[in-house]
C-alpha cells in the first residue's frame, strides 16, 4: 500500500484526536517502499488485487481477502507493482498502551491457516468489524464518532483476547536504543540517497566505527548499507517512470544511479520486466 512516503523510514503516525487511529481505504496504483517501520501496529486488509510484504526479510504476498498485521517498530517494506485496494489501519503504540497495559509484553499475530475452523471464525468476524469501521468511514453518518470508536474498541478487545501472545523481551532499552540510532542512519540516507555516500560518512552519523557499522545495520536491516541506498533510488526511480514522462536517463540521473547494468538488474528483481515494460502496462 502506498501509505508512506519514499522519504519517510522512520513514520510519526499523524491521527485525528477524535479516534485516535489513523484509517483509510487506499487505492495504490503502483508503489514501493523500502525498510522502514513506525511505532504502530499496522493491519492491511486486501481488498481488491495484490500486494508483496517483506518483514524482517521475510516475505508475504497478499492476495484479495487477505488480512496482514505488522507489529510497532518492526523493519519492512512493501511493493505495489499492479493497481490494489486495502484498509489500511494504522493504531499507534501509545494508544494501545492506554488500554492494554501489558502490550510491550504481546505481539499479535494475524493469519490465514486453513486448519483452525475456530481460529478461522474469529478472524472472519475480525475482518466483518473491520469492513464496518470501513463503511462508517466512507458514509460518515451522524454520530460518525461514536460508531467508528464503538467498532475501534472492539477492534483492540478482538485483538488482544483473539490474536495475542506473550512474549518476553531481553533488553527493551537497547532494541529502541539501537532503532534511535538507525533512524538518524536512515533519516540522512534519505535526505542524501541521491549523491554519494561514504562509508566514514554514515558510520560517523551512526557514532560508530566502520566495520562495526556494517554489522551493526546488516544485522537490523537484512542488507549493506549500499544496498539500502540503491533500494531508496529504485522506488524513487520507480515513482517516476509510473508517474512523469521524463525519459528513463533524466530519472537515473536524477536519483544518483549511475550503475547502469546493476540498475537493470535490480529492477527486474523487484518488478519482474524491463523500466519500458512497466511504464507501459
Amino acid at each position: 500500500m502506498a501509505e508512506h512516503h519514499p522519504n519517510h523510514t522512520y513514520e510519526l503516525i499523524q491521527v485525528p484526536k477524535t479516534t485516535g487511529v489513523r484509517f483509510f481505504t487506499e487505492h495504490d496504483t503502483g508503489s514501493y517502499h523500502p525498510s522502514h517501520w513506525h511505532d504502530a501496529i499496522e493491519i492491511i486488509y486486501m481488498i481488491k488485487g495484490e500486494l508483496d510484504v517483506t518483514v524482517e526479510s521475510s516475505g508475504f504476498h497478499l492476495q484479495e481477502g487477505q488480512i496482514f498485521l505488522i507489529n510497532s517498530c518492526v523493519i519492512h517494506s512493501t511493493k505495489c507493482t499492479s493497481p490494489n485496494t486495502g484498509i489500511v489501519f494504522q493504531i499507534p503504540f501509545d494508544f494501545v498502551k492506554l488500554y492494554i497495559p501489558d502490550v510491550a509484553q504481546l505481539q499479535f499475530v494475524l493469519e490465514d491457516p486453513g486448519n483452525s475452523p475456530v481460529y478461522q471464525t474469529k478472524l472472519n468476524i475480525f475482518k466483518e468489524t473491520l469492513l464496518q469501521m470501513q463503511v462508517a468511514d466512507d458514509i460518515r453518518p451522524e454520530g460518525y464518532i461514536l460508531r467508528f470508536n464503538s467498532l475501534l474498541f472492539e477492534m483492540l478487545f478482538q485483538l488482544y483476547h483473539n490474536f495475542s501472545v506473550k512474549i518476553f523481551h531481553a533488553d527493551l532499552s537497547h532494541k529502541e536504543k539501537d532503532l534511535n540510532r538507525l533512524t538518524h542512519v536512515l533519516d540522512y540516507t534519505n535526505q542524501n540517497y541521491n549523491r554519494p555516500i561514504s562509508l566514514e560518512e554514515i558510520s560517523g552519523i551512526a557514532f560508530l566505527e566502520a566495520g562495526y557499522f556494517c554489522r551493526f545495520f546488516k544485522k537490523h536491516m537484512g542488507l549493506t548499507f549500499l544496498e539500502y541506498q540503491n533500494e531508496v533510488r529504485l522506488s524513487h526511480i520507480y515513482h517516476d517512470l509510473i508517474t512523469t514522462k521524463d525519459t528513463l536517463q533524466q530519472i537515473l540521473e536524477r536519483h544518483g544511479f549511475t550503475n547502469y547494468k546493476l540498475f537493470r538488474r535490480m529492477f527486474q528483481e523487484h518488478f519482474h520486466g524491463t523500466p519500458s515494460q512497466i511504464r507501459n502496462c
